[in-house]
């Protein structure tokens, strides 16, 4: 597993001094890749006192406008959730999540996400995410501060480039045996955006009662980790039906 190809993305933080206290717990497990969406302060002196030693990463981080930027380039996205959602998703711990990213290829990129301090992310960011990811804290207590919480999911990612660079890993599989690179985020998000637009011209969604039918549309293809040739094939049958549809 190549640690430099798992991004970590943090969501509209609101205290700068979290954001260097990320930098640091990612720069003790080994992860480099930090992407900031529209951080409320951002550079800060406090952000470089927490950061303890880890200011070349704040140095090299990137300060994006949108969640979409931050992961556009992305093979499987992961959001970090501490709460249930109205449609349900993929949730892995974060030893699972370790064991997923160990059975990447060399070049396919993972991003994390982790939200806002105070409220997480939102429902439509968790749902252009792969999976989604929980440390199982305590009920009663099961707020973690943001770089904990970066920490706990750093250091399973550690644990397991250590137990493979020693021959002691045998990742689970996740996915299938990929024959063609997977498609990247920004190319899910064209398929999408076909997808509902095809949609409403049949007549199948009404866009002023959509009901939740892209959001378990998305789940449906994010479960299955299509490739660029399979995104493909499914934006020509989209075009094919527009074309039809516009015959009629």
């Amino acid at each position: 597993m190549k640690l430099e190809n798992i991004r970590i993305v943090l969501v509209n933080t609101t205290h700068p001094g979290n954001i260097g206290g990320v930098a640091r717990a990612m720069k003790n497990m080994g992860l480099a890749d930090l992407s900031l969406v529209v951080p409320r302060v951002f550079p800060s002196g406090d952000a470089d006192a927490r950061a303890a030693g880890a200011s070349d990463i704040l140095k090299t981080a990137s300060v994006v406008g949108s969640l979409e930027e931050a992961i556009a380039d992305a093979h499987v996205v992961v959001g970090a959730s501490a709460r249930g959602r109205n449609i349900p998703w993929p949730v892995m711990d974060p030893h699972e999540l370790a064991g997923v990213a160990a059975s990447l290829k060399e070049e396919q990129k993972m991003a994390i996400v982790f939200g806002r301090e105070d409220r997480g992310l939102t429902n439509e960011e968790l749902q252009l995410c792969h999976l989604h990811v929980h440390i199982p804290s305590v009920e009663g207590f099961s707020s973690l501060n943001l770089a904990a919480a970066v920490q706990v999911i750093a250091y399973e990612l550690r644990m397991v480039q250590l137990k493979e660079s020693q021959g002691q890993l045998q990742a689970p599989k996740w996915g299938t045996e990929w024959d063609v690179e997977l498609a990247e985020h920004r190319e899910l998000e064209l398929m999408f955006d076909h997808l509902e637009k095809v949609l409403v011209d049949i007549d199948f969604l009404d866009p002023e009662s959509p009901r939740h039918l892209m959001p378990r549309l998305r789940r449906l293809f994010q479960r299955a980790v299509p490739d660029k040739v399979e995104v493909n094939v499914l934006r020509g049958m989209l075009t094919h039906i527009q074309k039809k549809n516009d015959l009629n």
